[in-house]
């Protein structure tokens, strides 16, 4: 015999062998009832509210139930006890749905502020998630996640240049702080709490809960994303190379990224397939299903358009690029110091990289700014010249500033904490020093000598002949063939007069201008790597050395790409790199790629064919007999403390009836065991 429902009263099927439907019916126990709000009935037990109104209404004033629990006897006109049992199975069921409401409490509060359960609603099935106001706040904060995990990650990955950034904040502003730390700091802390709001509506929806979010969250997501739009525009605009720096990292992180992405599409696949089975109309079904396999699948074949130098045949991979310590080693003394350049000697640097300015009286000497700003403490010694071209000094006045204080004051690698008392007092120490000091150190040490020459300013007494007396100073100090020859004015002079000396260009061109030329090596900016480039260059003898590289993944990547040497400020890091990050077989990374792939589809199959049978209906045991629930599991919404035994009820006879005739049910008590 089929099962039959009583939905008016407590949604729950009972088999007819156990209890008569129509009795049921008449019993009305409505178990969702708020057994408090009756102010007349409070002297009556909480289970006799279920009565009838008639049969409540006769018990008012009295304190307890009649007892009623009688045996039946042959010939007294009691029917027999009709027994409803414990309906484990409904306990069991319903427990199954609350067991997780304190985990449910918790996401609703921290997103929406609902930490208690009347203030929340369940998505019941054929409904849609949330409001028009709350879907379209959910969208934005998937907007925000997004647009937010794009500035946190186009700004950590450059941070090779904070050092530059911060330098140009300091020119602007006049002091120095470390803005570019404090942007990163500022940048993840935003995304972790878009990133954990969007994981609490994600996990709300995972419980088949309508989401409501809270308006300071609101205002948070806006905020946030006004930073990150901000943020973005402005370095976009005055640091656009940063662009290509973002796409360079994608050649050494695309792999890593893609197989984070997959997991994520993955997870996702649980609220998609609770909802796509849960909606009733199809033309919703097909645009949330067609939306996440059609981003699923384009993930599956990313690796398809993949590029990454990193990935080599075994035994393809050159030797590790040299390394030109740029300014000397500035993570570890101060720039342009000899102490800066003896540092990286110490370290491994196999070159020095300067730039050389003309004093007044014809010292060249080493200053990479225009103004003595920066690097010395002119701003006590010459107060009225802070501003003035450091070219227009004497070599006798440059000698009157220090240039190490600043060092220790301002510590713009963050790597002051590690020096010694001797090291900081040699820092102290430090004055500006001249060309010919730095070529005897080179020469002393045999490293190879990379400089820019800048041109004195207009009415500079050496405006004309600074590069004759640089040459001179070279020819005193240091053997030719060590000198990586960089400035541009009047080489071909210079090539005529010293032949030895390594022409190097600032600048790409045609493979036989530069052979015409005879430049032996490119000096460029890192954010022009190019693997074709470069090898192509090296098939006539032409070395590439990229400038400034100073974080691992990018001179892994340098590495990879065949580059022969680098300008850097961290020479005591990359000098223990053995080989480069990320580094794979075309081999192993497709294992991966198909791995991450069968097993995302493997996951995501199982995820839909759970939820499909769930919401086909759960099958439980009743006696001997399995019963079948058609509806989704979201139709039991009876609260757990209404849940109770129902052990017996017994119907008293009808006092003016015949004995024999059936008794008319009155139904006095629902005892609870």
């Amino acid at each position: 015999m089929d099962s039959e429902v009583c939905a008016r009263c407590i949604g729950v099927r009972f088999c007819p062998g156990v209890v008569d439907p129509t009795t049921v019916r008449d019993m009305h126990v409505k178990l969702p009832l708020m057994k408090h709000s009756m102010a007349r009935e409070r002297s009556l037990p909480p289970r006799a509210w279920r009565l009838p109104t008639a049969q409540r209404s006769s018990l008012v004033g009295s304190r307890n139930l009649p007892n009623t629990n009688l045996s039946p006897k042959a010939g007294t006109g009691l029917r027999p006890e009709l027994k409803l049992g414990k309906l484990k199975v409904v306990r069991r069921q319903l427990l199954q749905r609350y067991e997780h409401q304190p985990l449910v409490s918790c996401l609703a509060g921290l997103y929406g502020c609902q930490w208690r359960r009347y203030q929340r609603a369940r998505a019941q099935p054929g409904e849609v998630c949330c409001s028009k106001v709350e879907c379209g706040s959910f969208g934005l904060l998937i907007l925000t996640f997004f647009l937010s995990f794009v500035f946190l990650y186009f700004w950590s990955e450059a941070q090779n240049d904070y050092n530059d950034f911060d330098w140009f904040n300091f020119g602007t502003l006049g002091f120095w702080f470390p803005w570019s730390l404090v942007l990163l700091g500022v940048a993840a802390a935003l995304f972790t709490y878009i990133a954990l709001l969007l994981v609490l509506a994600v996990c709300l929806l995972s419980e088949g809960q309508r989401l409501y979010l809270h308006w300071s969250h609101k205002i948070g997501i806006v905020v946030t994303l006004a930073f990150s739009v901000t943020a973005t525009a402005i370095l976009s605009d005055l640091w656009s190379k940063e662009w290509k720096t973002l796409l360079l990292s994608l050649q050494v992180t695309a792999p890593f990224l893609h197989v984070a992405a997959v997991a994520l599409m993955t997870l996702l696949s649980w609220p998609i397939a609770l909802h796509f089975f849960r909606m009733n109309k199809r033309v919703r079904q097909v645009a949330i299903l067609g939306l996440y396999l059609s981003v699923l699948f384009s993930l599956y074949l990313v690796p398809l358009g993949m590029y990454s130098p990193c990935i080599k045949e075994a035994g393809t991979l050159g030797p590790p690029p040299s390394l030109i310590g740029h300014r000397g080693a500035p993570m570890l003394a101060p720039e342009n110091t000899l102490l800066s350049f003896e540092k990286a000697v110490e370290v491994g640097g196999e070159g020095l990289e300067t730039d050389i300015r003309i004093s007044y009286d014809g010292v060249p000497f080493l200053m990479h700014d225009s103004t003595l700003r920066r690097t010395t403490d002119v701003d006590k010694v010459f107060p009225n010249r802070t501003q003035q071209d450091a070219s227009l000094f004497t070599w006798a006045e440059l000698q009157q500033l220090n240039a190490g204080n600043w060092f220790l004051s301002r510590d713009p690698f963050g790597t002051g904490s590690s020096l010694s008392e001797t090291e900081r007092s040699s820092i102290q120490n430090q004055s500006i020093p001249s060309l010919a000091q730095f070529l005897e150190v080179a020469a002393g040490s045999g490293r190879l000598v990379l400089f820019d020459l800048r041109r004195p300013p207009s009415g500079h007494p050496y405006n004309v002949s600074f590069i004759n007396t640089t040459l001179q100073v070279v020819w005193d100090n240091i053997n030719s063939s060590q000198v990586l020859w960089l400035p541009s004015e009047d080489r071909e002079m210079v090539q005529a007069v010293d032949p030895e000396l390594q022409q190097t260009a600032e600048e790409r061109g045609p493979v036989q201008n530069l052979t015409d030329r005879r430049i032996r090596r490119l000096n460029l900016p890192y954010s022009s790597m190019s693997e074709q480039q470069i090898s192509k260059y090296w098939s006539v003898n032409i070395s590439t050395n990229l400038f400034v590289i100073s974080q691992p993944w990018l001179y892994s990547l340098a590495w990879c790409a065949g580059v022969h040497s680098i300008t850097t400020n961290s020479i005591h890091l990359l000098s223990h790199l053995r080989q480069p990050l990320f580094l794979m077989t075309p081999e192993e990374y497709t294992l991966m790629w198909i791995l991450t792939d069968v097993s995302s589809t493997f996951l995501i199959t199982a995820v839909f064919i759970f939820h499909w049978w769930r919401e086909r209906g759960l099958p439980f045991w009743s006696g001997s007999r399995q019963a079948h629930e058609t509806g989704p599991y979201s139709k039991f919404r009876t609260e757990l403390s209404d849940v109770w035994s129902v052990s017996n009820i017994v119907i008293r006879p009808d006092p003016q009836g015949s004995p024999t005739q059936s008794a008319t049910p009155h139904l006095p008590t629902i005892t609870e065991e």
